[in-house]
């Protein structure tokens, strides 16, 4: 759930700060105020393309930034990526688009990458505009919503992994038969790159070890000195001097001398003595490295060498280990390349097997959209019954088709748009606002079956005006029950159903730079709904409306109680 944005130099906004509650939130304001930036924002945000057209006329940066609440399990992946989450889960999600174009997202103080914050938001967060409710009438759209609704991510995503595997073996055989000359450069690479792997005959971790052991050798003479000061101090040496352990030795006997007196100097006592073994264990260990010191030319010389042919061989792959793994799977792929016809029958072989698994996924995938899709028509086509769209109803089309990515399904959702008339496609039979109905519908029923935490409208009642309005604004209500609604609306029919109600007001300057966001509650509210009912916001006609409005709403909520 969004409980705070925050927007700084983002379009006409100069700075605002917006406070939003569980239920159904509504932005309402004058033309031009800035309403749709917020919207705007929001959908940069979260995985939105941002450029530098976003940020205020004469600033260098824009930023947009929310106080997200988020589940437990979603927190705790959070946490273990670095970021910091405030009292109650909330993570603080942010966005910067800077004047050169360039963009930064942070979640909780940590800078992530963008798809992180796509990812969260697509978890969390549906963003609906304009541009969505068109994309309702593509075909992948419509494939993606089917998919959502019947549950069979699982299913879909085994049928993927399947395919994936069939395209690789594709391209395998498609290698052996028809490019010669790839095969033949790929196949000396391999040959090239073995014969000298096995003259070298590398092992796991050998330039790690390699490389610590040049060190200590390029050294010696400071790990030497080091070493046998370090012995001198602890120990003595002939210059006279007695070193460490000594005085440690004469601190533990003064102290048992007199320890029967005082149970505490008898604890310290054994605390010394505890040091005084420490001490010899590592005098011990010190003069054990001190022998072991190489200063041998000989193995520094072999060592750089041996170095230098590791280096040689793995440059194009990494590390001594990441050569290994490629010349394990190498030499199964050489023995593939050279193998000739039978390699090309075994791999068809594979290739068959691949895409009989594959038809029986895609026939399960099928009966699975077949069955959701007539409960989705049922569902959506009821909700369009409350939404002035009586008799309407949509309902998908499967038809067969040949194995692709997403199945064997050829997917189309369509409108009939009263009984008895004919199933016409989404993009050619609903108009703009039956599209916002349509689309606000889906969401509803959508809702039900996958939840999401929060939803984001702007546009959802484009097109949409008297009896349908209000039924625009009970659906809204009635989705924010189960998940937080922010709506963008021009509609006091929706607005008056609005459990926090936000006005996006103009400064008073020429510019819209300083535009504010405030709450309005009581009397204000009335005001607001009066002036976008009659144009005036002291409409004496305009003010009773608007408590029309407001009763109708609050018996839709003692209703749903």
């Amino acid at each position: 759930m969004l409980e705070q944005v925050r927007l700084k130099n983002f379009g006409v906004i100069s700075e605002a700060t917006l406070d939003l509650s569980p239920g159904l939130n509504v932005l309402t304001g004058e033309t031009g105020a800035g309403k749709t930036m917020i919207f705007r924002g929001l959908g940069v945000l979260f995985g939105g393309k941002a450029d530098a057209s976003v940020i205020s006329t004469g600033c260098h940066q824009a930023v947009v930034e929310v106080d997200l609440v988020v589940p437990d399990d979603i927190g705790a992946r959070l946490t273990e990526s670095g970021a910091v989450l405030d009292d109650g889960n909330v993570a603080i999600v942010s966005r910067q688009i800077n004047d050169t174009g360039r963009s930064r997202s942070f979640i909780g103080g940590a800078s992530v990458p963008t798809t992180v914050v796509t990812e969260l938001g697509a978890d969390l967060v549906a963003v609906h505009g304009q541009s969505q409710q068109l994309s309702l009438t593509k075909s992948a759209q419509q494939r993606l919503i089917l998919d959502r609704f019947s549950g069979n991510q699982d299913v879909l995503a085994e049928y993927q992994r399947i395919w994936e595997a069939r395209i690789a073996i594709e391209r395998r055989i498609d290698l052996l038969t028809t490019d010669a000359h790839a095969r033949e450069v790929e196949l000396e690479k391999i040959s090239r790159v073995i014969a000298q792997f096995d003259e070298l005959k590398p092992q796991a971790g050998e330039d790690l070890a390699l490389d610590e052991e040049a060190s200590k050798l390029t050294n010696v003479e400071v790990l030497y000195s080091a070493s046998t000061s370090a012995l001198a101090a602890l120990a003595g040496d002939d210059s006279g001097d007695t070193g460490a352990m000594l005085g440690i030795s004469q601190a533990r006997k003064s102290l048992e001398r007199e320890k029967h007196h005082d149970s505490e100097l008898a604890t310290l006592a054994q605390r010394v003595h505890e040091l005084e073994i420490i001490a010899s264990d590592v005098v011990a260990d010190i003069s054990h490295y001190i022998s072991r010191v190489d200063a041998s030319p000989e193995r520094l010389a072999f060592v750089e060498s041996r170095r230098a042919a590791l280096r040689q061989i793995s440059r194009e792959f990494g590390q001594v280990d990441d050569l290994i793994s490629w010349v394990e799977s190498a030499r199964l792929r050489f023995d593939e390349l050279s193998g000739g016809d039978d390699a090309v029958a075994q791999l068809r072989e594979e290739l068959a097997s691949l895409t009989s698994t594959l038809e029986v996924q895609a026939a399960k995938l099928t009966k699975l959209r077949t069955k959701a899709a007539e409960s989705f028509s049922a569902k959506v086509s009821e909700e369009l019954e409350g939404l002035a769209m009586s008799g309407a109803r949509v309902e998908f089309r499967i038809e067969p088709t040949q194995l692709g990515p997403y199945g064997a399904d050829a997917i189309q959702l369509g409108l009939i748009s009263r009984p008895n008339a004919p199933w016409v496609a989404i993009n050619k039979g609903a108009s703009g606002g039956e599209l916002s109905r349509i689309m606000l519908a889906v969401q509803v029923v959508l809702a039900e079956a996958d939840p999401i935490e929060t939803f984001i409208f702007d546009e959802v009642d484009a097109g949409v005006g008297g009896a349908a309005a209000v039924e625009v604004g009970r659906r809204l209500a009635r989705l924010a029950r189960t998940s937080q609604v922010v709506v963008v609306t021009h509609l006091p029919q929706v607005a008056a159903f609005a459990d926090t109600h936000l006005v996006v007001a103009r400064g008073d300057q020429e510019s819209v730079h300083n535009s504010s966001v405030h709450k309005v509650a009581d009397s204000d509210r009335v005001t607001e709904l009066a002036r976008m009912l009659a144009g005036l916001a002291d409409s004496e006609a305009g003010a009773q409306l608007a408590n029309e409005l407001l009763d109708i709403a609050e018996k839709e909520r003692r209703h749903a109680e």
